[in-house]
C-alpha cells in the first residue's frame, strides 16, 4: 500500500480473567460494553464498537475548547486507536514529532498518556525494516491498535513483532520480564517484556506493513501475521503462517494456523474477532484471499470458511480481500469485503454468516448478503437491531441486523478508512476531509452535527469513563460534555 492504511482498524484483552470466565462473558456474543475502560481495539473481543456511556457530546470547538478536556500531539501519522485502562492511553504513530530529540528520523512509536490529563508518559521506539517500504512503507508508524491485559501491553510493531510491554514503561524504575536489552532505558522509555520477530522466526513477508491487534484470550496472544505479495505480485514466502498463537507470558509459539499460500491477493491487515459460539470458542477473521474464516481458539485449527466474492471473481477488477474486522452478533459474523485504496474505489459485499456451521459454508452458512455497498475498510457496529457500516467511497449506511435490509443512506462526500461508534443514542464517525459526523442512533437517520478536526481521521472514536476519544493524523483529543 502507497499511503498504507491499514487502518487499523484495525486494532483484544480484558485484563486478566481465567479463559473459562472470558468464554462465559462472550457466550452468544451479544453484549457490548458497559462505560469504563476501552482496553482494545473494538472495546471487546467481539469487536462491536458500542458503549452504554451517556452524556457524550454531540459538538466541540477546538478553538474555544468548548467540550474539549485536552490535547495531545502525536507524530504526522495514526492509523490505529487509542485503548484506554487503567488511567493510561497507549496509540501508535510516528516519530515526526520527536518528543525525544536524541531520537532522529522515521521510527514506529507507541506513546502512552496519562488519561485524566494527557500528559505524555512514555514513549516506544522502533528502528524502520532495513528493506524499506516493500515492507515497511515510511512514515506509517505503528499503524494497528494495541491491546491492556492487566499490567502488559501487547502490539504488532512496523517491525512485523509482536510485542509485550510493561504498561508502566521504565517510570517504575523497573526492568520487567525476560528480556533486558532495551537500547532505550530512560524514565520516558518502554519497557519491553517480551518480543516475537515474525519475519525472523516464521519468514513472514509483509505487503508494505504489517498491521494487527492482538486478540488476548486466556493465556494466548492471537494476531494476523500480514504475510503477503510483493509489489510487482510475487509470494516471497508461500509457507508463512497467516495466523499464529503465542502464550501470553513468554511470547513462545503455541499454535499456527495452515497457511493460505498461493491463495493470497495481495496483502493481509485484518484482525482476529473472537467469541464462544456454539460451546466453542471461535477466533474468526478475514483473510489475504478474501474468505473469513473461523478458527478453534486453543489449537487453531480450521472450523469454517465462507468466500465473501462471487465464484467467478477475479482480483483485482472484483474479487476483494478483507481489511475490516469481523464483527460477532448473536452466533453470526458480520463483516464487509475490499481493497487496499491504493487500488481504488470498486464493488464490494457485506455478508451475515451463520458460525455455527462447520466445513465450506459459504451456502450453508448465508443468512444475507448486500451487494450495493462499495469497498470497505470499516468494521461494523451493531445495536438496537441495527447495524452501521461506512464504505470506502464515503456513504455511510444502516441496515436491519437480521435481514440486511438497508434502512437509510448517509453521503460523507469524503473517503472513510475508519469505523463508526455507537453510544448516548449517537452514532459518530470520522473521515480523510477530517470531518467527524455525529448522528442519531436509530431508524430515522437525523444528523446532529459535523465537526471539522483539521486533519484526517483514519481511525474510530472510541469511549471510556464518560469521555469522548478521537484521532486525526496528528492529534488525540478528549472530549467531554461541559
Amino acid at each position: 500500500m502507497r499511503r498504507l492504511v491499514v487502518l487499523v482498524l484495525l486494532v483484544a484483552t480484558l485484563g486478566v480473567v481465567a479463559s473459562s470466565e472470558l468464554a462465559a462473558e462472550f457466550e452468544g456474543a451479544t453484549r457490548f460494553i458497559a462505560d469504563g475502560d476501552w482496553p482494545m481495539w473494538g472495546s471487546t473481543l467481539t469487536r462491536n464498537m458500542v458503549s452504554d456511556a451517556t452524556g457524550l457530546p454531540a459538538e466541540w470547538d477546538t478553538d474555544t475548547g468548548l467540550n474539549v478536556k485536552w490535547v495531545a500531539a502525536l507524530g504526522s501519522t495514526s492509523y490505529g486507536n487509542p485503548v484506554i485502562a487503567d488511567g493510561k492511553i497507549f496509540i501508535g504513530t510516528n516519530n515526526d514529532l520527536m518528543r525525544a530529540p536524541d531520537v532522529a528520523g522515521d521510527k514506529g512509536i507507541v506513546m502512552a498518556f496519562r488519561e485524566s490529563d494527557g500528559k505524555f508518559l512514555w514513549q516506544m521506539v522502533h528502528d524502520k525494516l532495513e528493506s524499506g517500504q516493500v515492507n515497511d512503507w515510511p512514515f506509517q508508524g505503528i499503524c494497528s491498535s494495541p491491546t491492556v491485559d492487566g499490567d502488559r501491553l501487547y502490539y504488532v510493531s512496523n517491525r512485523g513483532e509482536v510485542v509485550a510491554l510493561d504498561t508502566e514503561g521504565f517510570l517504575d524504575g523497573e526492568n520487567d520480564g525476560s528480556f533486558t536489552d532495551e537500547v532505550r532505558a530512560g524514565e520516558v522509555d518502554g519497557d519491553v517484556v517480551w518480543s516475537f520477530d515474525m519475519i525472523g522466526q516464521l519468514d513472514v513477508f509483509p505487503h508494505n506493513m504489517t498491521s494487527s491487534s492482538p486478540a488476548v484470550y486466556g493465556d494466548l496472544v492471537i494476531v494476523n501475521t500480514s504475510n503477503g505479495r510483493d509489489e510487482e505480485g510475487y509470494l516471497p514466502s508461500p509457507h508463512a503462517p497467516d495466523l499464529i498463537a503465542l502464550d501470553k507470558h513468554t511470547g513462545k509459539l503455541v499454535w499456527r494456523a495452515a497457511p493460505l499460500g498461493e491463495q493470497i491477493l495481495h496483502g493481509q491487515w485484518s484482525s482476529p474477532a473472537m467469541a464462544e459460539i456454539d460451546g466453542v470458542m471461535q477466533v474468526v477473521i478475514g483473510q489475504g484471499d478474501g474468505w473469513v474464516r473461523g478458527f478453534e481458539a486453543t489449537t487453531g485449527s480450521m472450523l469454517w470458511e465462507f468466500d465473501t466474492n462471487p465464484l467467478d471473481a477475479e482480483y483485482p477488477r472484483t474479487r476483494n480481500n478483507i481489511i475490516s474486522t469481523p464483527v460477532i452478533w448473536d452466533n453470526k459474523v458480520f463483516v464487509a469485503n475490499g481493497q487496499d485504496p491504493e487500488n481504488g474505489e470498486g464493488r464490494g459485499r457485506l455478508h451475515a454468516i451463520n458460525a455455527t456451521k462447520r466445513g465450506n459454508i459459504t451456502e450453508s452458512g448465508l443468512v444475507w448478503r448486500v451487494e450495493e455497498i462499495r469497498r470497505s475498510l470499516s468494521t461494523a457496529a451493531i445495536h438496537d437491531g441495527l447495524l452501521y457500516l461506512a464504505d470506502f467511497s464515503g456513504f455511510f449506511r444502516c441496515f436491519d441486523v437480521n435481514t440486511g435490509e438497508e434502512v437509510w443512506m448517509y453521503d460523507t462526500f469524503a473517503a472513510v478508512w475508519g469505523s463508526p461508534l455507537v453510544a448516548d443514542n449517537k452514532v459518530y464517525l470520522g473521515d480523510e476531509d477530517g470531518d467527524v459526523i455525529v448522528l442519531r442512533a436509530g431508524r430515522e437517520m437525523e444528523e446532529l452535527a459535523e465537526m471539522n478536526l483539521g486533519n484526517a481521521v483514519y481511525g474510530a472514536p472510541v469511549v471510556a469513563n464518560s469521555v469522548l476519544y478521537i484521532n486525526t493524523r496528528s492529534q488525540l483529543y478528549a472530549l467531554v460534555q461541559q
